[in-house]
This record gives C-alpha cells, structure tokens and sequence, in this order.
C-alpha cells in the first residue's frame, strides 16, 4: 500500500489539484482488464502554468525536469482522482516525454528523468521504472516546456 503523503513529504512536494481538462477528452482511460491511458498533463499547480518556454533557450535541463516533476504530479492527482488512491496502480508500464526546445537542443532523456525520478520515489524502482520516450517538439500547449502522457498496468 502507498503513503502518498509519506513520500510526498520525504521529497518536498505537494500533489497538485485535479488538472481541468482542457479539450475534448477522458484524463484516464481504461482499456482491457488491467490497463488504463493518461492523456497528456504540463507544468500546473492548481491550475495555474508553473513554466513556459523552451529548453535550451529560456530554461535549463534542471528547471525542465522540475518540470517534468510537476507533469508526473498531475499525473498522479488524475489516477487519485479516478481510483481515490494510487493503490490500485501495479506498474507504470510506459510514459511518453514531449520536451519543447530550441533546434539545437538535445538533451530530452535528462529533462524525462524528472518525472522517471519521481514515479520511482512514489512506487518504487520495479513498478514504477516504466518504458520511455522521450520527443523534441516545436512547441506545446500554453508554451509548456515539457507535456506527460503515462501508460500503467492496474491490480
């Protein structure tokens, strides 16, 4: 069982209001028996945008995977609010990483780290070290540096 408040308190954080869905779709997903799809989370607290810019020109690799942090955040408020818990989560099976950055950047597996981190402090290196991607992209919602979507295998 997870004591969300337990390791949230060990590493500083604090989990995130429920993201506001910001277009037509499901935050969580179920599919099959076992699985379940996180849509895309960025950089929020309580609704509110935290970072704007590119990697590589506005921000560090730091400050992206603090970014990254606040994503994986959302994520986890998303899986809370659905189940009332983490508990029901088995494994974080894949997490798909978009960083926005300049042409000549090229660093996006360390800002993915943050949130790869993070689901490791939360569930432990065998559940929560998933398979990854990590993208560049032009530019993300909101000017958002970093945006998270999360596959996770369910009890």
């Amino acid at each position: 069982m997870i004591n969300l408040q337990e390791v949230l308190d060990k590493y500083g954080l604090s989990m995130p209001a429920t993201p506001k869905v910001g277009g037509i779709y499901e935050p969580v997903k179920e599919f099959g028996d076992k699985f379940c799809y996180l849509s895309g989370c960025i950089p929020c607290f309580n609704g509110v945008i935290c970072m704007t810019g590119k990697l590589g020109k506005d921000l560090s690799i730091e400050q992206g995977q603090e970014a990254a942090r606040l994503c994986a955040l959302n994520l986890l408020a998303n899986l809370q609010a659905k189940y009332g818990s983490l508990d029901k989560v088995k494994r974080l099976v894949k997490l798909l990483v978009f960083v926005a950055g300049t042409d000549t950047f090229y660093d996006h597996p360390k800002v993915a780290n943050g949130a790869s981190q993070l689901f490791v402090e939360i569930f432990g290196e065998e559940a929560g070290l998933g398979a990854r991607s990590a993208v560049g992209v032009n530019a993300l919602p909101l000017n958002a540096p970093v945006e998270i979507e999360i596959l996770v295998e369910l009890y």
